[in-house]
């Protein structure tokens, strides 16, 4: 399984560009899309969907365009959008029989691929339970479930983990990981964690351009020496804040202490400390793609 994303350009009715010269190769493993909302991502996982046309440039996926082999394509695929809804009324098994049955699947087979689907996301004790009764944690299972049933050599998984709670976090991205040995998994996100605990290879996306992409490490060394730890007072926060980008606060009796990226302010006595990849991250967006990513709490995680 390949696919190759030659020079793609997506604008929308009124002139919105948002995808721009986009040129990506991805193979079989765990690919990250990173950015920040509104960088494109989602348009771009629509159009790997076969649900956005691009305006101009090429998708090959394993060899066949998405301009005019739809229908094969969608054979091979399967596609967690960012908002999933589910039948309430109906058991996490009858979803995906029915899932299954839209896929043409039948007697054995479906009975089959249901129960594969409930083991693979840890849903079977609780198939005959409504998916109303769900958590949000179970519901994303269920989605990620639903992109399963028919076996999928490529799976798209758009903002997967926004809104659950840290555990159901983490055993989603292990969930996605057990299952990557032999598909394309492409994980697009704005959580830091999600990448870097999953991820051998990414792309950073911003304002529809690729402005990275390469291993992690390659872009963690890119803030080498450019990260710090330093005590201040609420007096000089400030100060520090608006030079350097503030990526952690913890209040203690007396002082602040603050994990930041940049060119360290003089007169405070700034520890170096390692980067990892959520520094990274803001340092590259800031210093080299030019655009101020503003902290997005817990869910920037590193």
């Amino acid at each position: 399984m390949q696919i190759d994303i030659r020079n793609l350009y997506k604008t929308y009715p009124g002139g919105v560009t948002a995808l721009q010269d986009v040129t990506l190769d991805i193979s079989v493993g765990m690919f990250g899309l990173l950015g920040p909302n509104g960088a494109g991502k989602s348009t771009l996982m629509k159009v790997l969907a076969t649900l956005e046309s691009p305006t101009s440039g090429d998708v090959f996926i394993n060899g066949k365009n998405i301009r005019d082999q739809r229908k094969q394509i969608r054979q091979s695929l399967g596609y967690l959008p960012q908002q999933f809804g589910v039948y309430p009324q109906l058991t996490g098994a009858e979803f995906l029989t029915y899932v299954a049955k839209l896929h043409n699947l039948s007697g054995k087979n479906l009975r089959k691929s249901v129960e594969d689907a409930l083991m693979n996301v840890r849903l079977y004790e609780v198939r005959d339970r409504k998916a109303k009764t769900y958590s949000g944690g179970m519901l994303r299972r269920l989605g990620i479930a639903q992109a399963l049933i028919s076996d999928p050599k490529l799976l798209i998984v758009d903002e997967p983990t926004v809104g659950l709670d840290p555990e159901e976090r983490i055993r989603f991205r292990n969930l996605l990981t057990e299952i990557s040995h032999n598909k394309i998994i492409i994980l697009s996100t704005h959580i830091v964690a999600d990448i870097s605990s999953t991820c051998n290879d990414l792309a950073l996306l911003s304002h529809g351009k690729v402005v990275f992409r390469g291993l992690p490490q390659e872009i963690i060394s890119k803030a080498s020496g450019k990260v710090w730890q330093v005590e201040c007072d609420e007096t000089d926060f400030k100060k520090i804040a608006d030079r350097m980008q503030v990526i952690s606060s913890i209040p203690g009796e007396r002082h602040l202490r603050l994990r930041v990226v940049g060119d360290a302010v003089a007169g405070f006595d700034m520890k170096p400390v390692p980067p990892n990849l959520e520094d990274a991250y803001m340092y590259f967006m800031e210093t080299e793609a030019g655009e101020h990513v503003e902290e997005e709490g817990e869910e920037m995680e590193g």
